[in-house]
């Protein structure tokens, strides 16, 4: 997945503002992931439903969910762009990004993504200290949460169902209804 090419050193954010706008990239370890080919539609349904749930709970509240692509600065060697994210301290969000971890992280698996997501962003977000961390599968329909431990890790994932609610902890038991997100009635 990563084709950029070479450099001495490990690219930064620095880096990343440098490289041509019409391309999708992350920095993961200062490792950069290009980001094509597109998402599948199921993919960007699912993306969509999320968020906008989302959007509608914590409407009035002072937590503020985004979609991709919007980049999020963890440091300068780790830029994501998650694909639905929530974050409750205002003051991270700035104009050109998030700096910072945000509350929540929504993955939607791609098969070009899904291991990069179950692995290489699960560590980063961990060590960043991302909350909560879910893991939606489009195709198998099923979500699965992670949860940050008082000691800085991840626990054991909780999986959840197409036909159950996924309660979300850090928004205070919030709960997304998954057969929305998947599309059954």
């Amino acid at each position: 997945m990563s084709s950029f090419p070479q450099a001495r050193q490990k690219p930064t954010y620095r880096d990343y503002l440098t490289w041509p706008a019409d391309e999708r990239w992350e920095i993961l370890d200062g490792v950069p992931y290009n980001m094509t080919p597109s998402p599948s539609t199921i993919h960007q349904m699912v993306v969509g439903r999320f968020y906008a749930r989302l959007e509608r709970m914590l409407a009035g509240t002072p937590c503020q969910p985004f979609v991709a692509p919007t980049d999020v600065v963890l440091s300068e060697q780790d830029v994501v762009q998650p694909d639905v994210f929530v974050v409750c301290e205002r003051g991270k969000i700035k104009e050109a990004a998030v700096f910072g971890a945000p509350e929540l992280i929504v993955e939607v698996l791609s098969p070009h993504t899904a291991l990069k997501d179950k692995r290489e962003k699960k560590a980063v977000y961990e060590r960043h200290g991302v909350k909560e961390y879910i893991i939606v599968d489009p195709v198998a329909r099923y979500a699965e949460r992670f949860f940050l431990n008082a000691d800085g890790t991840y626990g054991k994932g909780e999986v959840f169902g197409p036909q159950e609610k996924l309660p979300l902890k850090v928004l205070d038991g919030l709960e997304i209804p998954l057969w929305e997100v998947f599309g059954e009635i």
